[in-house]
């Protein structure tokens, strides 16, 4: 069987988090109830006009910045003509002559070392509506909130060779827009969706097989289960002397396979021409420079940061730079607290099991940094025992609860009261007499069984180190 390469380019639609839509005032929060959030401009009635929402511009140009883009400083919009039931006026208003941001890259990680991914453009446009089937009504039914929500299209070089890479790219795309605020980037409710084009050719050869489209892609998953699917699929067409039809494809998760949905139209089937209701967009030198300066502190610079800075490891950098805000909540806990090592054990740790056991995304980690400061103080201090102080933190990751409150206020500080400990010490040798009698023959491991039965007594409330100290003496008075 031949050697055969795969050749992959993407189109990524990430939904921008302005708060309002691109050409009108409605809201662009997803989960309203179907068609709250429209107007007669987002739904096409006839003689509404569009009005550019300025904020959309400003994402897209931190965007193409971040992304290493030349800007268009005069572009324009354009009308893609298509006729779908979740497209009210049969056109989207979108960019193809002059896209505002245009020959940029990102760098991603492979096995072989850094690579880059070319960016052939970036342009703005409004996203459709959505078709709802119901299976029991046998019917569709269309929500048209969703329809005016402001898009960037990012459109990628076919530089992408496998799975693996495509991932990489998508997550890198992924984290820089979520550094930058302009969008959240979930998958799962189609803030960022990724078209993938796939073809095949010989190993060797510089000739570009034929591609195909597939759509419906919403998880990192299809989109690697997918690519490997079509790939197989195509390689086994050639392999039957059989051609590959240019064409858009639906992946199906579930059935792990794709079927075809249309033709692939160019550029020419969506008779594109510039948008008579909105002018040109000019663009200052000013306002990019102004972009420019205000753009954030990204994951690479930061992770590096904080290896040179606060001594921490490659991985805990990358892992705690995984998302800008808990970054941000890192950095105040271990400014606060003075000691960003021990900050950084906490996060990752007990902040990333917490998060992990209750299904919180990072984002919506909102507890006060100097709670957490407050708590590893004491647990420097020995003012509360390590095992109360993670209990505690839960109660702070779940309800934001002032940590030394909550302790003054349920009895966790540490009792350094040596006549209390004494006398626990004392009762609980005199009921394990059989215990007691190992450990006065010399068997050490006793000693781990007495340890916890006084700090179960103290409920926590005594050092462990002290209460060692102590046992030891009452032991040897015993002997």
């Amino acid at each position: 069987m031949k050697q055969y390469e795969t050749i992959i380019g993407l189109e990524v639609h990430v939904e921008l988090a302005t708060r309002t839509k691109i050409f009108c005032g409605c809201s662009t929060a997803f989960g309203g109830a179907p068609n709250t959030h429209t107007c007669p401009v987002c739904t096409g009635m006839p003689g509404s006009l569009p009005v550019l929402n300025k904020k959309v511009v400003e994402f897209a140009l931190r965007a193409g910045l971040a992304t290493n883009c030349s800007i268009n400083q005069y572009c324009k919009f354009d009308r893609k003509n298509y006729f779908y039931p979740d497209n009210p006026q049969n056109y989207q208003i979108s960019q193809l002559y002059l896209p505002i941001c245009h020959d940029g890259f990102v760098e991603i990680e492979t096995e072989a070392g850094k690579k880059k991914v070319r960016i052939h453009e970036m342009h703005m446009e409004e996203d459709a509506g959505k078709l709802i089937h119901d299976e029991w009504e046998d019917c569709s039914l269309v929500d048209y909130n969703r329809s005016g929500v402001p898009l960037i299209e990012i459109v990628s070089e076919p530089d992408m060779r496998s799975a693996d890479e495509v991932i990489a790219y998508l997550e890198k795309l992924r984290c820089t827009m979520q550094y930058l605020g302009v969008s959240d980037c979930k998958l799962q409710e189609g803030s960022m969706r990724a078209d993938v084009n796939l073809s095949v050719r010989v190993a060797g050869s510089d000739t570009l097989g034929t591609r195909t489209e597939m759509k419906n892609l919403n998880s990192f998953k299809a989109i690697a289960h997918a690519i490997e699917g079509e790939r197989e699929r195509q390689i086994e067409l050639l392999e039957m002397g059989r051609s590959v039809v240019q064409e858009t494809r639906r992946w199906d998760d579930n059935k792990e396979s794709s079927h075809a949905m249309r033709s692939k139209e160019d550029a020419k089937d969506y008779r594109y021409f510039p948008d008579p209701d909105l002018p040109p967009i000019h663009i200052s030198d000013e306002w990019i420079q102004k972009i420019r300066e205000e753009l954030p502190e990204f994951r690479e610079e930061k992770a590096a940061r904080y290896q040179e800075e606060f001594g921490l490891p490659e991985y805990d950098s990358r892992i705690l730079t995984e998302s800008r805000h808990l970054a941000a909540l890192f950095e105040e806990v271990a400014g606060l607290c003075g000691n960003p090592k021990k900050a950084a054990n906490w996060f990752m740790v007990e902040v990333l099991r917490l998060m992990k056991d209750k299904g919180v995304e990072a984002e919506k980690v909102r507890f006060t940094p100097q709670h957490l400061a407050d708590l590893l103080e004491m647990v420097d201090k020995k003012q509360v025992s390590p095992q109360n102080a993670k209990k505690i933190f839960e109660k702070v990751f779940d309800e934001d609860i002032d940590a030394v409150a909550y302790i003054e206020e349920h009895g966790l500080k540490i009792v350094e009261d040596t006549g209390l400990l004494t006398s626990t010490i004392s009762r609980i040798l005199d009921e394990n007499p059989g215990p007691l009698s190992e450990l006065l023959g010399g068997k050490e491991k006793v000693m781990g069984f007495f340890v916890g039965q006084i700090m179960k007594e103290m409920k926590g409330k005594a050092n462990p180190a002290s209460v060692r100290e102590a046992l030891l003496a009452e032991v040897e008075k015993r002997k």
